[in-house]
């Protein structure tokens, strides 16, 4: 349509500055007469659009135009390129000739190299930013992926999975699908997942209503109140896993949090990776579970010395 290509014309004016005429109509399989047809309805239409003639000549815009300012606000705008930068993480299709179209519109406003987003953890090989990319790319085509996962209580199994939705929760990024070998909807933590392969088998999403039913018929994992002391050395940990509300300083330089969380193997290594600067205050059987793990940690180092 000739109201896409005029736009289009605009945006690449604002990239590059500079564009032949001969350019553009190899661009859009047009004439040049007819783009310089174009160029007169934008002029008319107030685009500051000029040609020049001569070596490095051709159809430029006023320098300081841009579109910013009759499209979003400097807010907005900045809010659309965060958007756009964390969809770039994730390899989404054409996002790359997005940002640069967008960028180019609100050059003045704001600038696209304002935030790098890398999903992938520290540490990681180099095929894990992939892994993303590929569970992403299953989910938006449908497409039935396998692989081998590593569940909290260390058994590893083979999985088959129709993938619905990625959500990151809690410093973590997680698979939520029908799993064909539990014949149910199950929930997987990406970096459990390992040797991805997305398949060619397609599928038909489930119904809606049936997936709500069943996540209320679900039972819930059960909550544990916590109350926890840390040290002063575990204060750069506190302020990134918790609100500032929850944290309360005490007169020997200690803090206290009181927290619930679901009671299963993951709160008790969270707990754990705290090392000495954590004590659990209540409730007692998380404090002695805790204990006990530990004293056989301990054995460990104690057999080697």
């Amino acid at each position: 349509m000739k109201v896409n290509r005029l736009l289009e014309i605009i945006i690449i004016l604002l990239n590059r500055g500079t564009v032949t005429a001969k350019e553009l109509a190899d661009r859009f399989g047009v004439s040049t007469r007819t783009i310089y047809r174009d160029i007169d309805v934008l002029s008319y239409s107030g685009v500051p659009v000029f040609t020049s003639k001569g070596n490095g000549g051709g159809i430029s815009l006023l320098e300081d135009f841009s579109l910013n300012k009759t499209i979003l606000s400097k807010q907005e705008s900045e809010s659309m390129m965060l958007a756009l930068k964390t969809l770039q993480a994730t390899k989404y299709p054409q996002i790359d000739m997005i940002l640069d179209k967008i960028g180019g519109i609100f050059k003045n406003a704001v600038s696209s190299d304002f935030a790098y987003i890398d999903f992938s953890p520290w540490s990681s090989n180099p095929n894990e930013h992939n892994k993303f990319a590929d569970i992403k790319e299953a989910i938006l085509s449908r497409t039935v992926i396998s692989f081998d996962y590593i569940n909290a209580d260390g058994s590893k199994s083979s999985r088959s999975v129709e993938p619905m939705k990625l959500i990151f929760k809690g410093q973590a990024w997680y698979l939520w699908g029908y799993c064909k070998l539990r014949e149910d909807f199950r929930t997987f933590r990406i970096s459990r997942i390992k040797n991805v392969v997305v398949t060619k088998e397609s599928f038909e999403r489930r119904n809606p209503d049936n997936i709500e039913k069943r996540a209320k018929d679900e039972k819930p994992k059960e909550m544990v109140n916590l109350k926890l002391k840390f040290y002063p050395q575990a204060l750069h940990r506190l302020y990134d896993d918790f609100d500032e509300d929850l944290i309360k300083r005490n007169a020997d330089g200690t803090f206290d949090v009181s927290v619930s969380f679901p009671e299963d193997e993951w709160v008790y290594g969270y707990i754990m990776s705290y090392g000495c600067n954590v004590e659990v205050l209540e409730p007692d059987h998380i404090r002695r579970i805790i204990s006990d793990r530990l004293k056989r940690a301990l054995k460990f180092y104690e057999q080697q010395a």
